[in-house]
C-alpha cells in the first residue's frame, strides 16, 4: 500500500479532491457541477435535460453472470436461464424490468447490482455486463494496449451496435450470444455465451448512459456515485492482482485516459439517472426494490390454460397414429396399473417407435432418380432438409431417443430441463443443451405425456428463440389431453402436432383422464407423490 501511494503521489496528475456534494442539485434528474465545453459534446449523444420523453413499452431481455446459481442465506437466485412468461396464447404475459447501472470505473456497481439481486424476492434475475462488448482491437491497437496508451474508457472502445442489438433481442424473448473478452490479452475469446433472459435484467457499465438509443431500452438508470480517490485504489488492486498489470502503468493509463474519460464523459451522464447511489448506500437501493415488487404480479399460466380453447374442434395440425388393433392393444398394457415394469417398457418402446416412424412421414421428401443393380431406374424419394435434431424434454421425453436414434442415422440429440416452481406452480426452464445450427434443422420434439401444453408451450418458445422456423418443428408424445393439443395449437399454429391417443379430460390436479399415470415413475421404477400431475415433465421434472 506505502508503494501504491508513493506513485500516487508522485504522478503527474494526481487525483482530484472529491466534488463538494452539496452544488449538486438533487430532483428526478440529479445534476452535476457545470460541465465544460467538452461536456457540451455529449449533447449529440443524451437528451437534453428537461424534454419530456414519451412513455417506452417495457419488454423483455436476458443476462450473463458467473456463476449461474446465487445462494443467499434464504434462497437459490437463478442467473442463467428463463422463466415462461407466456400465456394461453404463446405471447408474453409479462415483459422484464431492465436496470441500468452507470457509474465510473471501480465504483462499485457491480457491487450495487447484488445488493439488488440479493434482495429482490424473485428467482430470476441476470447481470450483464458492458466489459463483454468492448471493440476488437487491431494489431496496432492491440500493441498500444499492451503499453497502457489505449484508451479503454473512450465510448468509440465499445461496440455500442453490438449492445443495442442484443438488449432488443433479448427484449424480444430470443436468446442471444454474448462475447467474452479477455482483459489480460485485450482480446475477445473464440467462445461465446448463451443468455436468456430473467423477472429482472441488470445492465452495468461506465457509458451504460452514454447512447441515446441505449438508454431507450432501460427501464430504470441508477448511477453509483464513489470519490475518485476511492475508485482509484480499488482499480489498482483490481488491475495488480486480477489482470496482472504493474502498478506504473495502471497509474500511467488512469491519468492519461481514466480520470479525463469520467469528467468528460460519465460524470455528465448522471443528469439523466432516476437514482443517485452514493457510495453505494444499502438505503438507496431499498427505494429500487420496493418499486421493482409492484412489477412481478404474474397471472398463472396453468390455470390460463385450463380454461382456454376448450370445445373446439381438434386442430388441422394434429395427426393421431391411425388405432389398429395392434395400437390398441398396446395402449391397453400400458395403460393398465397392473402391468409389471418390463411389460411397461417393452410395449412404450414399441409405441414410441411407431410414433416416430410415423412423424417421419411428415417430413419433407423430393423426388428423385436412383440406378438399381440391375441397371434400371427407380423413381423413389429423399428427405429434402439439410438434417434432423431431436430434442427431449427431461426426464420422460429422453426415453424416446433410443427410438429416434433406431430410425434417423447420425440424428443430432438435444435437451431442455423444465421444473415448476414449487410456490408459483409455474413451469420455469433450468438447463438446455442444444446442437449448434440447429435453427437449420427439422427438429422433433419429445415428450411422453401432455396435458396442459405448458411445458410443450416453453420448449416450443425456447427453439423458436434459437432461430427454429416454427414450420420446422415437431412435437411427438405418446398420449395428450385435448387441452394441451388446443393450447399448443393456438400458440403456435404451424407446429405440427403427433401423438398415439388423444384423451379428452384432465383433472382438477391436471392429470390426464383416463391417463396413462405418472410416466416417468413407471418407466424410471420410481415413485413419486401421488399429486404429481399426468404430464410429469410439466410438473414433476
Amino acid at each position: 500500500k506505502k508503494k501504491m501511494w508513493q506513485a500516487i503521489k508522485q504522478s503527474p496528475n494526481p487525483p482530484s479532491p472529491p466534488c463538494d456534494r452539496r452544488n449538486r442539485q438533487w430532483g428526478y434528474h440529479v445534476l452535476g457541477t457545470p460541465f465544460s465545453a467538452a461536456t457540451q459534446s455529449l449533447d449529440r449523444l443524451l437528451p437534453a435535460v428537461g424534454i419530456k420523453r414519451s412513455p417506452r413499452r417495457r419488454t423483455t431481455s436476458q443476462c450473463k453472470s458467473e456463476p449461474p446459481l446465487l445462494r443467499t442465506s434464504k434462497r437459490t437466485i437463478y442467473t442463467a436461464g428463463r422463466p415462461p412468461w407466456y400465456n394461453e396464447h404463446g405471447t408474453q404475459s409479462k415483459e422484464a424490468f431492465v436496470i441500468g447501472l452507470g457509474g465510473g470505473s471501480a465504483s462499485g456497481k457491480t457491487t450495487v447490482a447484488r445488493m439488488i439481486i440479493e434482495a429482490l424476492d424473485v428467482p430470476w434475475v441476470v447481470l450483464l455486463s458492458m466489459d463483454s462488448f468492448y471493440k476488437v482491437l487491431t494489431k496496432q491497437q492491440q500493441e498500444r494496449a499492451a503499453s497502457n496508451d489505449y484508451n479503454f474508457d473512450h465510448p468509440d472502445a465499445f461496440d455500442f451496435d453490438l449492445i443495442i442489438c442484443t438488449l432488443k433481442k433479448l427484449k424480444q424473448g430470443k436468446s442471444v450470444k454474448i462475447p467474452i473478452y479477455d482483459f489480460t490479452t485485450h482480446s475477445r475469446k473464440k467462445e461465446w455465451k448463451t443468455l436468456y433472459g430473467a423477472n429482472v435484467i441488470i445492465f452495468e457499465g461506465i457509458m451504460a448512459f452514454a447512447d441515446k438509443e441505449l438508454l431507450k431500452l432501460l427501464d430504470m438508470k441508477i448511477f453509483v456515485d464513489t470519490d475518485s480517490d476511492i475508485r482509484l485504489v480499488r482499480r489498482l488492486r483490481r488491475d495488480i492482482s486480477e489482470r496482472g498489470r504493474e502498478i506504473e502503468g495502471v497509474i500511467k493509463q488512469y491519468n492519461k485516459f481514466v480520470k479525463p474519460a469520467f469528467d468528460q464523459y460519465i460524470q455528465p451522464t448522471m443528469r439523466v439517472a432516476d437514482i443517485v447511489v452514493p457510495r453505494g448506500t444499502r438505503g438507496t437501493v431499498k427505494i429500487v426494490i420496493n418499486h421493482l415488487h409492484s412489477t412481478f404480479n404474474v397471472p398463472g399460466t396453468l390455470s390460463a390454460l385450463a380454461s382456454a380453447h376448450q370445445c373446439h374442434p381438434l386442430p388441422k395440425t394434429l395427426s393421431v397414429l391411425k388405432n389398429t388393433p395392434q395400437v390398441r392393444g398396446m395402449h391397453t398394457i400400458i395403460r393398465n396399473k397392473d402391468t409389471s415394469r418390463d411389460e411397461f417398457i417393452f410395449y412404450s418402446k414399441r409405441l414410441m417407435r411407431l410414433l416416430i416412424e410415423h412423424a417421419l412421414s411428415s417430413l419433407p421428401f423430393q423426388s428423385c432418380t436412383v440406378q438399381t443393380p440391375q441397371g434400371h431406374d427407380y423413381e423413389g424419394r429423399m428427405y429434402s432438409g439439410k438434417q434432423i435434431t431431436g430434442v427431449s424434454i427431461l426426464r420422460a421425453g429422453e426415453t424416446m431417443e433410443p427410438a429416434l436414434r433406431a430410425v434417423c442415422k447420425d440424428v443430432r440429440i438435444g435437451t431442455i430441463l423444465i421444473q415448476t416452481n414449487s410456490y408459483t406452480g409455474e413451469p420455469e426452464l433450468h438447463y438446455l443443451r442444444l446442437p449448434k445450427d440447429i435453427s437449420e434443422d427439422h427438429v422433433i420434439l419429445m415428450d411422453c405425456t401432455v396435458s396442459t401444453g405448458a411445458a410443450a408451450m416453453m420448449a416450443v418458445r425456447v427453439l423458436l428463440d434459437h432461430d427454429v422456423p416454427e414450420d420446422k418443428i415437431f412435437l411427438l408424445s405418446l398420449l395428450m389431453a385435448e387441452m394441451g393439443v388446443h393450447s399448443v395449437a393456438y400458440a403456435f399454429p404451424q407446429v405440427k402436432i403427433i401423438t398415439t391417443a388423444v384423451d379428452k379430460k384432465v383433472n382438477d390436479l391436471f392429470r390426464i383422464i383416463p391417463g396413462i399415470g405418472n410416466f416417468g415413475d413407471r418407466y424410471f421404477g420410481t415413485d413419486g407423490p401421488q399429486e404429481w400431475s399426468d404430464e410429469e415433465d410439466t410438473l414433476s421434472t
